[in-house]
């Protein structure tokens, strides 16, 4: 990634006036399949300015939180709502990488270019905004070849390129450096941090836990569909309150601690009566 081309970052800002749609509220949000209840009575709520992280063992809820959040999914109980003056367009001011992008089978540019078009954005200004996340992003030299043909890092990279040329107030992340090197995975971490700097608010799972202490404002904990933490980066790291937390944070393996979870409500903390 060009490092240097933070300073000349033309999509700054990232939220208009009078386009925003956060903070985006969690109100006892549920959701289940085939009678097996996998979010459990979630509540919280997201507010800009801050890179909030999601972490917690397999089989947690981490992805499918981003899905709720991000509208691919509707909870079964409970609701979630924008709140921001341009809530109506939701949909519009947000966007998501998954862990395995889905590349069109055509060229890197012809990538970036599919989802400003959609937008009804000119011709001129596609190119510039094009150029401009091809440069930002480290792909410039990649711009005719076949998105499929990159690798899975330069993949990621383009997916992040394309989520961020729309100018998203939000933008969800699921877990975008698993199984990538490290080289990789500091690459995407720099794009991160420079989308971060634009005003786009970061809502990223990951199960790294060095990369979440250098990426999080914020952090939720899940554990078995329960939001079990909810903290300030610096207070989840330093004096984490919920026991499974601590466990996790120390390498523990969290099922052999509780076979049955309860509520947050119902949980001992330790050196809390």
């Amino acid at each position: 990634m060009d490092s240097s081309a933070n300073s000349n970052i033309g999509l700054k800002q990232s939220q208009t006036k009078g386009h925003n749609i956060l903070p985006l509220k969690l109100d006892n949000v549920s959701y289940e399949v085939n009678g097996m209840r996998l979010i459990k009575e979630m509540s919280l709520t997201l507010n800009s300015g801050t890179s909030t992280i999601i972490l917690g063992p397999n089989g947690a809820g981490k992805s499918l939180l981003l899905r709720l959040c991000h509208g691919l999914i509707k909870p079964s109980d409970g609701a979630l709502t924008w709140q921001g003056p341009a809530n109506a367009n939701a949909a519009q001011y947000q966007a998501m990488v998954f862990q395995r992008p889905v590349m069109l089978r055509r060229s890197v540019t012809a990538n970036l270019h599919f989802g400003l078009r959609s937008r009804g954005i000119s011709r001129a200004e596609r190119d510039q905004i094009t150029d401009e996340m091809l440069q930002i992003t480290g792909l410039a030299r990649l711009a005719k070849s076949p998105a499929r043909a990159l690798s899975i890092g330069e993949q990621q990279r383009l997916a992040l390129a394309r989520a961020w040329s729309l100018k998203p107030e939000v933008l969800f992340l699921d877990e975008p450096t698993a199984n990538l090197d490290p080289a990789a995975t500091h690459s995407l971490e720099e794009i991160i941090s420079t989308i971060k700097t634009t005003g786009t608010k970061i809502v990223m799972s990951t199960h790294d836990l060095g990369q979440a202490k250098r990426l999080a404002d914020d952090v939720l904990f899940l554990y078995r569909g329960r939001l079990l933490e909810n903290a300030p980066a610096d207070k989840f790291f330093d004096e984490p309150q919920n026991d499974l937390a601590q466990a996790f944070l120390k390498g523990e393996l969290l099922w052999w601690h509780r076979q049955e979870l309860k509520p947050p409500s119902e949980v001992k903390y330790r050196g809390i009566k």
